[in-house]
């Protein structure tokens, strides 16, 4: 591998035509510049240089390395000066969240990047399971989970906290456990445990989600609670989920006496080095969940 020291020193003498001007604008010994230059021709097996006296010209192997050689040298630079500038808020952002807390996250995420054009965020859904999978995997920057991770690459921090509710249609209900078991469940893949948790705290009838009349599912985040406006059934969900329904009116949330919460844990590869722009991202989603 050409040395990218000795290459400089002989693309800049190429260039300035001078061994003295060379020496001065890289502050070395005449001789010094020379000896880069005689090891670059030892290493190629080339001679580069054809000296008259004082002057020089060049070879045909010594023109083919001053052209590809000063490429090689900007591409450095530019190499050097990208990871030395690590700006905060450009260059692609890799993050990971289950639905609920992607739905709050999302938008508000597009509109920093619209604040900062040079940012780019690839946003994905995924369960705790995924997220935490790819983290250790280096598939992603940054995920959020709503359980403590499993694998020791992964560590975690939390950082929020989100209610789950239970969401009703809009029409006027009391929320007895006869009347939850006559109305029926729509469930989802996070369905019996949200209900565990939530129903659990609070009827003590409930001993475990088949009690309750099945009355639908869907696995897509943002149609939960579709068939919870039309009057089929009720279910429990993160806050967030709720928050962004779009059809409020046609629903009804509740905390219950006995409130609960699931924890926002932030996630990230154990001893990892992030750009900036990590941190910028990381910053704007705590601000956002607190």
């Amino acid at each position: 591998m050409i040395n990218p020291v000795w290459l400089r020193s002989f693309c800049t003498l190429v260039e300035l035509g001078h061994f003295t001007r060379t020496a001065e604008r890289l502050y070395m010994t005449q001789s010094g510049v020379s000896q880069h230059v005689r090891k670059l021709e030892e290493q190629l097996d080339a001679q580069l240089l054809l000296r008259e006296g004082k002057q020089f010209s060049l070879t045909h192997a010594g023109r083919q390395l001053y052209q590809e050689g000063q490429e090689i040298l900007l591409s450095l630079a530019k190499l050097e000066q990208g990871i030395k500038q690590d700006p905060p808020f450009a260059g692609l952002v890799r993050l990971m969240s289950p639905g609920s807390v992607g739905l709050k996250l999302y938008g508000e995420l597009l509109d920093l990047q619209s604040a900062h054009p040079q940012l780019s965020l690839d946003y994905r859904f995924a369960s705790n399971a995924g997220v935490e999978t790819a983290i250790a995997a280096l598939e992603t920057d940054i995920g959020l989970m709503t359980r403590q991770p499993n694998l020791e690459e992964v560590e975690a921090q939390l950082i929020a906290k989100e209610p789950l509710l239970l969401v009703t249609p809009a029409s006027k209900m009391p929320l007895t456990w006869t009347a939850l078991q006559a109305l029926g469940f729509i469930n989802h893949p996070d369905g019996a445990h949200h209900a565990k948790l939530l129903l659990g705290a609070n009827y003590p009838e409930f001993e475990q989600g088949e009690q309750l009349p099945s009355k639908g599912f869907s696995n897509q985040i943002g149609l939960i609670l579709e068939p919870v406006s039309r009057g089929l059934g009720f279910t429990v969900l993160p806050a967030y989920a709720v928050e962004a329904f779009a059809h409020q009116g046609l629903i009804s949330a509740h905390a219950l006496e006995v409130e609960v919460s699931e924890p926002i844990y932030l996630c990230r590869r154990r001893q990892s080095v992030q750009p900036k722009r990590v941190d910028s991202v990381v910053g704007a989603i705590k601000e956002l969940l607190n």
